[in-house]
């Protein structure tokens, strides 16, 4: 059986969410670093996976690529206990993995990377402050939900709350501050209890 390659960058939330998935379902797999500060998702090489350029990307087997994390999360998840079986539920999974993307991700993630991976806090000033805003809405919408729920859906833990988990738990990186977000602080510590829990920090290969 061939084993699965993750193209990862260490401090990438969206790389991290595969690397979590695959460490707690215990799938053997290796990392290949792609160091996208120094243009490595820019390469012919790496475009030949991904033409899109951004990591992470699964090699599923020999010339058979997946893009895009959540993608990846759906593909791993099929059939575990991470992704419900239930069609409403699945499709409420769905729709925390388009709110991720769409309304939280582009503006928690980019201040994390303006400030805390280029460390060029003056240099994007204006652009993180005008991400502010969006990116306390998000929050405020998660944190509504989990006042009344341990997780996203069907409140068992999933691929929703991995998406999630990624980038929220590092906002204070960008310049987020959690501290009246009981709701969401409460559920990081849900999250960081699950079995096979690994930070964002550590690199891993299961073999």
């Amino acid at each position: 059986m061939k084993i699965l390659k993750l193209y990862d960058f260490l401090p990438s939330g969206n790389s991290y969410k595969v690397r979590l998935l695959l460490t707690q379902m215990g799938m053997p797999f290796e990392t290949v670093t792609i160091d996208i500060l120094k243009g490595e998702s820019r390469t012919p090489e790496f475009l030949s996976k991904n033409p899109n350029g951004k990591i992470p990307v699964l090699e599923i087997d020999t010339g058979k690529y997946l893009a895009e994390s959540n993608a990846i999360l759906m593909y791993l998840s099929e059939g575990t206990e991470f992704l419900p079986y239930d069609r409403f539920f699945r499709a409420q999974v769905l729709q925390w993995l388009f709110f991720e993307q769409s309304s939280h991700q582009p503006f928690i993630a980019k201040s994390r990377f303006w400030l805390s991976i280029l460390g060029k806090p003056e240099e994007y000033r204006t652009a993180i402050e005008q991400q502010r805003d969006a990116g306390y809405a998000a929050l405020k919408v998660m944190e509504n939900h989990l006042m009344t729920h341990e997780f996203f859906v069907s409140d068992r833990y999933t691929i929703a709350d991995i998406a999630l988990f990624a980038y929220t738990h590092v906002a204070h990186e960008g310049g987020f501050d959690l501290t009246n977000f009981p709701g969401i602080k409460a559920w990081i510590k849900r999250v960081k209890s699950q079995s096979r829990y690994i930070p964002i920090t550590q690199d891993i290969n299961i073999e």
